[in-house]
């Protein structure tokens, strides 16, 4: 293997030739403390970024050995080392001057979710692999060798001992993230065995301090349970914590406008995922398998059964297998609804404010103007009743304006100036008044004598089977999709294995990222914008070339199941790692993994 030393003459070498002549320096290279790989150079210093790595021996590292011991603990500690890189990166970053990229170095940079990212891999033996990005130095298109080594020979090296050579302290901090991700882990376990769909430990900090930021509001008020919703959990390392259990069954959150009902609500649908420490919502846990719904105007829908929404158009148009390039907001909703329990979802979370109103309710003085028989929709309301009792999925709702909700509800939250309590009891008494008056009737949920409520979801739901929830369908795209690669990408293992020599190389489909909104894969375009509950680029990105594979395998050809072929993808992905979604089999930083349900909704919006 060649040296820094080599590394150092290889560059002297180049001064002053044509940017090209830096792909000479790809390879390996041994620094003594750890290895560096050259991976991919830029074609100019316009150009994306080089795709580097290090690797750090275990006896180098010294994560200790609770660190890695266990999948949820390795993510934790992978994560903090990104976060640490990413810090010194962004000090040694442009210390060296250019044209274009040159002297960028930079890696993830994580927000306050704790993501599996392609950015670093911790070994079973504490052995550290970190990718990163760097814009080798040039002035005009011409290589400035003397500023490359002082990023590749100095600052990078300082990166590397300050991030990923832990001391004294960084073993603490790593041993902590470790511990923090036990205790969510148990919060998980213990929410399962208690039929909780969500918890929010007393103490969390739920406000944000601003719509664009993930930072905690400083001052916000502290969140409290209210009694009668109050669970104590034992935590292996935090001990007892106590906070509000949300039952499984159909629950809603309800208040003034500006009193935190949203704020709840999006506690709750970012809570699939664990946040570090300091983040204010590390002990808000939600089921992994909640979705969040809403209304998607103009959105794309293949061959989706909405019927149990919407039948009878005037058009005679079949709902049972309904397709369309510009969705209303209630048909789009209606067909996300479908779709979430199609992938699985279990909790279906639902803000009023950005739903459709005619899917959701339809009001007495409606009704009596316009026949039912001249109404083609179900609204919600009328149905998530038997969601809950027939396929046993939860639903936490938000309202604000339309009480309809109430009579089928098993239990009822109000915010109040961000406190919450539980008004459910008070809600029974009122639906009691309104029932005598003639105004509701006899309804399941809140509507049934009070205490029975949950007694009735539980019995129904625990009746229930993974046969009542909808079969999932093939799905064929329109257009004809010429297959462009042969077999699956290769692997080349760690980042660090030689100069690329041998890796197969096949024509693949372009895929074009934009971030958080979506991306487009050969002729093909998802728009993922209102797919809420994706939090990083990172992860569209790696949906978009999860996406790329399904495609250039042809798997989307109107046979297989839509279950099948997102199985198969996250399969490959779990079998041959990062590298599966590259294509040409050299990992690189910038994907974070995406939940299954994530990539349901990613080929449900293709057009």
């Amino acid at each position: 293997m060649k040296t820094d030393r080599d590394l150092e003459r290889q560059l002297a070498s180049i001064d002053r030739r044509g940017y090209p002549a830096y792909k000479s320096l790809r390879g390996t290279y041994d620094f003594g403390d750890f290895e560096l790989d050259i991976a991919h150079v830029q074609g100019d210093p316009f150009a994306a970024p080089s795709q580097l790595a290090v690797y750090v021996p275990g006896d180098v590292s010294g994560l200790p050995a609770c660190c890695r011991d266990a999948a949820h603990r390795r993510t934790a500690t992978e994560d903090l080392l990104v976060r640490r890189f990413s810090k010194e990166a962004a000090q040694a970053s442009f210390k060296v001057g250019g044209s274009g990229k040159s002297g960028f170095i930079g890696t993830s940079n994580p927000g306050p979710e704790i993501l599996a990212r392609s950015a670093c891999e911790i070994a079973p033996d504490g052995a550290v692999m970190l990718r990163f990005e760097a814009g080798l130095p040039a002035h005009g298109r011409t290589i400035d060798a003397r500023a490359a080594a002082r990023m590749l020979l100095d600052l990078i090296p300082v990166c590397v001992e300050r991030a990923l050579m832990l001391d004294d302290a960084g073993r603490r901090a790593a041993q902590k993230a470790a511990e923090l991700a036990d205790d969510q882990r148990a919060v998980r376990s213990a929410m399962r065995e208690r039929d909780l769909v969500a918890f929010v430990a007393d103490g969390s900090v739920l406000p944000r301090s601003s719509g664009v930021s993930a930072k905690p509001l400083a001052g916000a008020r502290p969140f409290t349970s209210p009694e009668s919703m109050r669970v104590t959990l034992e935590l292996p390392h935090r001990g007892r914590v106590r906070g509000m259990g949300i039952r499984r069954g159909i629950t809603l959150i309800v208040g003034g406008g500006y009193h935190g009902k949203s704020t709840l609500l999006k506690a709750l649908q970012e809570g699939v995922y664990d946040h570090i420490a300091g983040d204010g919502r590390e002990l808000v846990a939600t089921d992994e398998t909640a979705m969040k719904l809403r209304a998607e105007d103009s959105r794309v829908v293949h061959a989706v059964d909405i019927s149990p929404f919407i039948n009878n158009l005037p058009d005679g148009r079949d709902t049972r297998s309904f397709s369309t390039e510009d969705a209303s907001g209630s048909t789009s909703q209606a067909a996300s609804t479908v779709e979430a329990l199609e992938a699985g979802a279990r909790t279906l979370l639902i803000d009023e404010d950005t739903s459709a109103t005619n899917f959701m309710v339809r009001d007495a003085l409606m009704e009596a103007v316009v026949a039912a028989e001249h109404e083609p929709i179900t609204p919600f309301v009328e149905r998530v009743r038997a969601l809950w009792e027939r396929h046993g999925v939860s639903c936490v709702l938000v309202m604000g304006s339309s009480g309809a909700f109430f009579p089928v509800a098993d239990s009822v939250i109000q915010m109040d100036a961000y406190e919450a309590n539980d008004i459910t009891e008070r809600v029974r008494a009122v639906l009691a008044d309104a029932r005598l008056a003639g105004t509701y009737p006899e309804a399941p949920g809140l509507g049934v004598s009070a205490g029975k409520a949950s007694e009735a979801g539980e019995t129904s739901a625990s009746s229930s089977s993974d046969q009542d929830a909808p079969a999932s369908r093939p799905l064929e795209l329109g257009g004809r999709l010429e297959r462009r690669s042969t077999g699956r990408p290769g692997r080349r293992g760690r980042a660090r294995g030689g100069d690329g020599a041998g890796t197969a190389r096949h024509e693949h489909l372009k895929v074009r990222g934009r971030g958080r909104d979506g991306f487009s894969v050969g002729s093909y375009d998802a728009d993922l914008r209102l797919v809420e509950q994706l939090v990083d680029a990172e992860q569209s990105a790696a949906l978009a070339q999860m996406v790329r594979v399904v495609l250039e395998h042809g798997l989307l050809d109107g046979m297989r199941a839509l279950r099948d072929v997102v199985d198969e993808a996250f399969r490959v992905l779990d079998e041959q790692g990062w590298e599966a979604l590259s294509p040409y089999g050299d990992a690189a930083c910038g994907l974070a993994r995406p939940r299954p349900c994530e990539l349901f909704a990613a080929l449900n919006r293709l057009r």
